[in-house]
């Protein structure tokens, strides 16, 4: 039996299997509040930014910065790829 989150989270039950499966509390909330919402489809590619292989080192840099990845300062540009797609 999947437990109540609480009201900030909309799809108990994805939220739990999101967690279960190692996403983060936010990553999980976002992506069980998306899909509660009919209005949203978080199963479909969303804006239109360009894939961060094609931003340089100092904006992957900023964009780290922004959502409070620790360890960026000593990171190559690979290794900030991917501390941003596992957030």
């Amino acid at each position: 039996m999947t437990r109540d989150h609480g009201p900030s989270i909309k799809d108990d039950e994805t939220y739990q299997a999101l967690r279960d499966d190692g996403a983060s509390k936010e990553k999980a909330a976002r992506i069980a509040n998306a899909r509660a919402n009919d209005d949203m489809q978080p199963s479909k590619k969303g804006g239109k930014a360009a894939a961060y292989e094609d931003w340089t080192k100092d904006e992957l840099y900023d964009r780290a910065k922004e959502i409070g990845i620790d360890g960026r300062s000593d990171m190559t540009k690979a290794e900030l790829i991917r501390a941003l797609r596992r957030h």
